[in-house]
């Protein structure tokens, strides 16, 4: 992420660099790992009974996206894309803008630890980022969860906001944004705390003693400290999107096993501890590949912008 090392990095030209380089790094990541997030959504969807004689609908990551592939087509492991990639661009820059502000401010106090001044800079780039952002999520995964042809609840991106609208009103744009939050905060200041300092450790063992033109070192610091974050709060991400399929079409998209939400208790006590990490293997295969594109394109794109002003210092 953005690195606050003087007093020339908190230039406005300098901000507008850096939310154009995130919103170009989300967009990029986003259309390479959306069948990754497809399958993701369609497992954390799936409801696992312990006494369930009925085989579930995906068995694993390979069966959902053979079965999503051959079903509904290739490009239904694209579905949700367009509010998806709205969601990354605009989520893009609102994240690696906050979070570089949020640092400097901190930096300039000179009050907390390097490390909490990432936590606290990480909790509030996606405090921010999720909230502005959220209808866009929560179109990206309705429009995931439901069919194809005759079968689909939205036609449209246009319709679907309609809908919800017309039937929901206001609130329904916001359905689990609470877990949404409440998840992300942590997450970010998870990844932001490891993302740091491992990337300084590579950065300290590179021989050029610097970030490479490569940028390899941003990019395995993403995957790994995403790794790490992802693993910590996920409960609270598959609680958000049950969430999110709630309300009157809620018996309506493909997998028609989805219940009326009623908290992580029951879920724990109807699915076991297990209940709480469906779809963690996936979601960790799409984590760790998605920051890592995401830090690595940032990299190149700020360092671009950089140079196009004439100015290499960061």
């Amino acid at each position: 992420m953005p690195r606050v090392a003087g007093k020339e990095d908190s230039d406005k030209s300098s901000n507008l660099d850096v939310a154009i380089a995130g919103s170009t790094a989300g967009v990029i990541s986003r259309f390479i790992i959306a069948p990754l997030d497809v399958v993701k959504i369609r497992l954390q969807l799936q409801h696992h009974a312990r006494d369930a004689s009925i085989p579930p609908t995906y068995r694993g990551m390979l069966h959902a996206m053979s079965t999503i592939a051959r079903e509904e087509g290739i490009t239904g492991l694209w579905k949700g894309n367009i509010p998806a990639e709205l969601l990354y661009l605009t989520y893009g820059a609102a994240q690696f803008y906050t979070y570089r502000t949020t640092h400097v401010a901190l930096s300039s106090t000179g009050i907390l630890p390097r490390s909490a001044q990432d936590f606290v800079a990480g909790g509030a780039a996606g405090a921010v980022a999720t909230f502005v952002t959220y209808p866009f999520d929560l179109l990206r995964t309705r429009f995931a969860a439901q069919g194809s042809g005759d079968l689909r609840i939205y036609t449209s991106l246009a319709h679907a906001i309609r809908t919800i609208y017309t039937t929901e009103g206001i609130p329904g744009y916001f359905r689990g944004v609470s877990a949404g939050v409440g998840q992300v905060v942590p997450y970010m200041g998870l990844f932001f705390t490891t993302y740091e300092p491992t990337r300084a450790f590579l950065t300290r063992h590179n021989e050029a003693g610097a970030l490479s033109l490569s940028g390899y070192e941003s990019a395995l610091a993403g995957g790994f400290a995403s790794t790490v974050a992802k693993t910590g709060v996920f409960p609270l991400d598959l609680i958000r999107k049950r969430l999110q399929v709630q309300g009157p079409t809620r018996d309506r998209y493909l997998q028609k096993d989805i219940e009326v939400y009623h908290g992580m208790r029951a879920i724990v006590q109807r699915e076991g501890m297990r209940g709480l990490y469906r779809g963690l293997g996936v979601s960790l295969v799409k984590a760790a590949p998605s920051s890592a594109i995401t830090m690595w394109c940032y990299e190149v794109v700020l360092r671009a912008l950089q140079s196009a002003h004439g100015d290499s210092a960061r």
